[in-house]
C-alpha cells in the first residue's frame, strides 16, 4: 500500500476541495483549546514582538540612527504611530478579505509573514526611513493577526463564552506586553541587538508551527460530512458554535456563562431591505448606526490609546526622571503588566457574570483617580522610582478589566442584527469585519496615544498629560454608564 505524502497528509492550508481524505490530527487540531491556544500565540506574538522592542527604541535612535537627543522622543513616538497607523489602514482590509474565503488560516499566515519581514528589518536597520518600513509590516500583521484571531474565536467558542475566552487570551497576550520590554532591556544591555531579535526569531518559528496546523472546526465538519455517519456539512457560524460539541472536551464545556438570554425585540435590530450597494458589499456598515456598537468601538479606541500613551512615555520618564538603562527602564513595565496578566480571566469572568456595562464603568472610573497620582513622581532617587511603579501597578489594575467589554459588547450587538437579518448577512455573518472594524479603531489609538501623550508631555508636563487622559476615562465611564449594555432603567423611563 503506497502512503500519502506528507503534504497530502498534513493539509495544512485546506485549499483542496477534496474532502475525502482527513488530514493528519483532524480531531486535535481541530479541538477548541488548540484553537483558541494558536490564537493566544498568534496575539501573544504581535504583543511580545512589539513591545519586545519599545524600552531600546530610544537607544537604536541613538546608537544605530545616530538621532539628536532633543529628537528622540518625538521619533519614538513616531515610530509607534507608524505601526498603529499601517494597521488603521490594513484592518478593514483584513476583516473583508477573511469573510470571503473559505478558511482563515491563510490570511492568518499572511500577517506572520509581514512580522518576519519586519523583524528582520528592525534587526538589520540604521536609517529611520528602514526602521519606519518595519514598524508599518508590524502594524500589518497586527491587522491580519487580531482581526483573524478575534473572528477566529468567536466561531470556535460562541459568544456565550466568549467574555471568558477573550479575557483569558488577553490575560496571556498581557505576558508579552508584560516580559518582553523586560526581556528587550536585559537582552540589548548583555548581548546587544542578536540576543534581542533571536529571541523573536524563535517565537515567530513556534507560531508559525501552530498557524499552520491548526484547522477551524468549519474546515473539520466538511471532512466529516465525507464519512456515511456524518449528518451535515454545514458551515460552523457564530450564532450555532455554542451549541457543537467538541468530541475531544467535555460535554459542558460550552455552556453559556451569561444565563438565560435577555429577549430583546428584534424589530429593533430589523435593517430595511431598501440597502445601498456598498452595505451589500460591506454588511457591517448599517450595524454602526447603533449607539451601544459605537460606544463599544470607543472603549477599544481609549483603551488603545492609554496603551500607546504609557509605551511612549515610560522609557523617555525612566530616562529623564530617573536617568534608568534600558534593563531598568523595561523593569518599569512589569507592574504595569503584572495585574494585567493576573486579573484579566477575572475581568473576563466578570464580563460573562455580571454584563458588559458593570465592567466597563467601574474599570473606567477607577482609571480616573489612578492616571491622576501619576503625577506625584518626580526627578529623584529610587524612593520616587518605587513610588512611580507602585502607580503603575495601580493603572495596570484599570488596564486589566477594559479590554474584554468591548470585545464581547461589540459581538453580542452585531450577533443581534445578525439573528434579525440572516439573509442580508448570509451564513458567515460580518464578524471578519466586524473585528476587523475593531483592529482599525484600536489601531487608531495606537496611533493617536504616542502623539497625544509625547506632544502633551513635553507641552504642558506628565502629570498634566496624565490629567487630560483622567478626563478622557471619566467620559468614557458616563458613555458606557449610558449605552454599553442597553440604556439603563433610569433612562429608559423617561
Amino acid at each position: 500500500m503506497t502512503r500519502p505524502t506528507t503534504t497530502k497528509v498534513l493539509n495544512t492550508l485546506q485549499l483542496t476541495k477534496d474532502y475525502s481524505e482527513k488530514p493528519y490530527g483532524l480531531a486535535w487540531r481541530s479541538n477548541t483549546i488548540f484553537i483558541v491556544a494558536t490564537v493566544g500565540i498568534g496575539l501573544f506574538t504581535d504583543m511580545f514582538l512589539y513591545g519586545l522592542v519599545v524600552p531600546i527604541l530610544p537607544f537604536m535612535l541613538k546608537d544605530k540612527v545616530g538621532v539628536p537627543e532633543d529628537q528622540i522622543q518625538s521619533n519614538v513616538s513616531a515610530l509607534l504611530a507608524a505601526y498603529a497607523a499601517a494597521s488603521v489602514v490594513t484592518s478593514p482590509i483584513a476583516g473583508i478579505l477573511a469573510d470571503r474565503i473559505s478558511t482563515r488560516q491563510a490570511p492568518f499566515l499572511v500577517g506572520l509573514g509581514a512580522l518576519l519581514i519586519a523583524t528582520v528589518l528592525l534587526f538589520v536597520g540604521t536609517t529611520l526611513p528602514v526602521l519606519a518600513f518595519a514598524r508599518i509590516l508590524q502594524g500589518i500583521s497586527a491587522a491580519f493577526v487580531w482581526t483573524i484571531g478575534l473572528a477566529l474565536c468567536l466561531e470556535t467558542v460562541g459568544p456565550d463564552n466568549l467574555g471568558k475566552t477573550i479575557g483569558s487570551i488577553f490575560s496571556f497576550t498581557s505576558v508579552g506586553t508584560l516580559f518582553a520590554p523586560l526581556i528587550g532591556g536585559v537582552l540589548y544591555e548583555k548581548t546587544g541587538y542578536p540576543g534581542v531579535f533571536g529571541i523573536g526569531f524563535a517565537i515567530l518559528v513556534v507560531d508559525f508551527v501552530m498557524r499552520a496546523l491548526v484547522i477551524e472546526k468549519k474546515v473539520a465538519k466538511r471532512y466529516e460530512a465525507q464519512d456515511p455517519n456524518s449528518v451535515s456539512d454545514r458551515n460552523t457560524t457564530p450564532h450555532d458554535a455554542q451549541n457543537q460539541e467538541d468530541p475531544e472536551q467535555p460535554a459542558d464545556e460550552n455552556q453559556p456563562l451569561l444565563g438565560p438570554k435577555q429577549e430583546d425585540d428584534a424589530a429593533a435590530f430589523k435593517l430595511s431591505p431598501e440597502q445601498p450597494k456598498i452595505a451589500h458589499l460591506i454588511p457591517i456598515l448599517p450595524c454602526l448606526a447603533d449607539a451601544r456598537l459605537l460606544t463599544a468601538l470607543l472603549v477599544a479606541f481609549v483603551q488603545a490609546t492609554l496603551l500607546g500613551s504609557f509605551d511612549a512615555t515610560i522609557p523617555t520618564v525612566a530616562s529623564e526622571y530617573f536617568a534608568f538603562t534600558s534593563l531598568q527602564s523595561g523593569v518599569l513595565f512589569l507592574p504595569l503588566g503584572a495585574f494585567d496578566f493576573l486579573l484579566g480571566p477575572v475581568f473576563g469572568w466578570a464580563v460573562d457574570r455580571l454584563g458588559t456595562k458593570a465592567v466597563a464603568v467601574s474599570t473606567y472610573a477607577y482609571l480616573v483617580p489612578a492616571l491622576i497620582l501619576l503625577r506625584i513622581p518626580h526627578a529623584g532617587g529610587t524612593p520616587q522610582a518605587v513610588i512611580y511603579g507602585v502607580l503603575l501597578a495601580l493603572s495596570g489594575i484599570g488596564l486589566a478589566g477594559i479590554g474584554a467589554p468591548s470585545i464581547v459588547e461589540a459581538g453580542a450587538v452585531v450577533q443581534k442584527y445578525y439573528e434579525a437579518n440572516p439573509e442580508f448577512f448570509g451564513d458567515e455573518g460580518p464578524y471578519a469585519q466586524l473585528y476587523g472594524l475593531n483592529s482599525m479603531v484600536f489601531s487608531a489609538g495606537l496611533t493617536l496615544g504616542p502623539e497625544l501623550a509625547g506632544e502633551m508631555k513635553e507641552a504642558v508636563g506628565y502629570g498634566k498629560m496624565n490629567a487630560v487622559l483622567a478626563g478622557i476615562c471619566a467620559v468614557t465611564a458616563g458613555l458606557c454608564w449610558v449605552y454599553i449594555g442597553g440604556r439603563p432603567g433610569v433612562l429608559r423611563r423617561k
